[in-house]
C-alpha cells in the first residue's frame, strides 16, 4: 500500500491517490500556522506523490481554499483532483464580529448555511475564484449531518437534498463539476442522502476506523454495490488513534470516553506485540475496504505528512488483524490490507 498509488473514484473516471491531502490545517484548524508552512505542506505533499487536494469554505473561512490554489499554482491543472464542498456561503466581514468556532485567525469572511439552489451556485463560483481554477473535479455537499445542524438537521437535510443537490447535477452536466456527493460526519445521514439521490462518491468523516466499524453493515456495501466511490477522513477519530489512549486523548473533538480510551488501549497492545505503530494500523484498515478509494488526512508538520506516507507502506503481519478479531476488536466482516503474512 503506497500513498501515491491511485483508485478510481467509483464509477467516474477520476483517479485518487491512496492518500490525499486533507486543507483543514492550513486553513488553521485549531491554531494558526503560518503561509511558508502551508506551502511547505502542500509542496511536501506532491513530492511524496500525492495527487489529490481537498479543502472547504469552511476551513478558515475561505483562507484553507485562498492557500491552496495559490499553492498548486504552476503545476499542470489535469496532474491533479481538486475537491471542495458546498452549503455555506462566505461574506466579507468584520473579524471581531466573526464566530470562527474551531478556526484561528480565520480570513475576514463570515460563513452562513445555504444549501438552497442559489446558495450552491454562489458557493462553487466562489470557490472556484478563490482555489484560482476553472473546474472542480470534486464537489461535495457539506455537513448535512447531525453533528453540525442539531435538531435543525432533518430541514437543513431536505434542503440540501431538494435544492442543493440539483445545482449540483448542473454543474456536473456543464462540465465545471466532474464528480458530485455528500461529505458529512455519520454514516446514516450519509446513507439516507445516497439513497434519495445519485452522488458520485461521498466523503465520510470519522466513522470507519478501528473504533468504529458500523458502515459495514450497509453504507459502505451500497457504496460498493451503486459504484459510488468512497473518501474517507478522520480514521484517526480526530487524534487517540493517533496518539494512542494518552492523557488528554483526543476523540470525535472532544475528551475521550473512558470506553474508547479502553478500546483503543487494547488496540495499541496488540500493535505494540508485533512492533506496529497504532496509527499505521489505524491508515492501513481503513484503506484495506474495497470501496474505499482514498484517506484524507490533514497534517500540521511535515514530519507528520512524511509519517502517514510512511504508515502505509508499513508491512503488518497478517496475525496482527487476527489477533484483533481473536480479541473482539476487528469485525470478522472487515476486510484487512491485501497482502498481510
Amino acid at each position: 500500500m503506497q500513498a501515491q498509488h491511485k483508485r478510481p473514484l467509483g464509477r467516474t473516471p477520476l483517479e485518487l491517490t491512496t492518500m490525499s491531502f486533507g486543507a483543514t490545517i492550513i486553513g488553521n484548524f485549531m491554531r494558526p500556522i503560518s503561509d511558508t508552512t502551508a506551502v511547505e505542506l502542500v509542496d511536501q505533499a506532491w513530492d511524496l506523490g500525492l495527487r489529490t487536494f481537498d479543502t472547504a469554505p469552511l476551513y478558515g473561512h475561505g483562507l484553507s481554499e485562498l492557500r491552496l490554489g495559490r499553492a498548486l499554482q504552476g503545476r499542470a491543472r489535469a496532474d491533479y483532483v481538486l475537491s471542495t464542498k458546498a452549503g455555506r456561503v462566505l461574506t466579507p466581514a468584520d473579524p471581531a464580529t466573526i464566530d470562527a468556532g474551531l478556526w484561528k485567525d480565520p480570513a475576514p469572511l463570515a460563513a452562513a448555511f445555504d444549501y438552497s439552489y442559489d446558495g450552491v451556485m454562489r458557493s462553487v463560483e466562489d470557490s472556484l475564484k478563490r482555489l484560482l481554477t476553472d473546474h472542480l473535479d470534486i464537489v461535495y455537499m457539506h455537513d448535512v449531518d447531525r453533528y453540525t445542524h442539531g435538531g435543525n438537521q432533518p430541514e437543513m437535510f431536505r434542503q440540501a437534498v431538494d435544492e442543493g443537490f440539483p445545482a449540483l447535477v448542473k454543474l456536473r452536466d456543464e462540465g465545471v463539476v466532474s464528480a458530485i456527493g455528500f461529505g458529512v460526519n455519520e454514516a446514516d445521514v450519509c446513507l439516507a442522502a445516497i439513497k434519495e439521490t445519485d452522488p458520485d462518491c461521498v466523503l465520510l468523516a470519522g466513522r470507519y476506523t478501528l473504533l468504529e466499524q458500523e458502515p459495514l453493515d450497509d453504507l459502505l456495501p451500497t457504496c460498493e454495490s451503486r459504484g459510488i466511490g468512497v473518501v474517507l477522513g478522520g480514521v484517526y477519530n480526530s487524534g487517540i488513534l493517533a496518539t494512542g489512549p494518552r492523557e488528554g486523548a483526543k476523540f470525535n473533538y472532544g475528551p475521550a470516553p473512558e470506553d474508547v480510551m479502553d478500546r483503543a488501549g487494547r488496540i495499541e497492545a496488540i500493535c505494540q506485540r508485533y512492533d506496529v505503530p497504532l496509527p499505521a494500523a489505524a491508515l492501513q484498515f481503513a484503506a484495506a475496504h474495497s470501496a474505499v478509494t482514498s484517506i484524507c488526512l490533514g497534517s500540521r508538520t511535515p514530519e507528520q505528512q512524511q509519517n502517514s506516507a510512511d504508515f502505509l507502506e508499513l508491512r503488518i503481519p497478517g496475525q496482527l488483524w487476527q489477533d484483533l478479531r481473536a480479541d473482539g476488536l476487528l469485525r470478522a466482516d472487515a476486510p484487512i490490507p491485501a497482502g498481510s503474512d
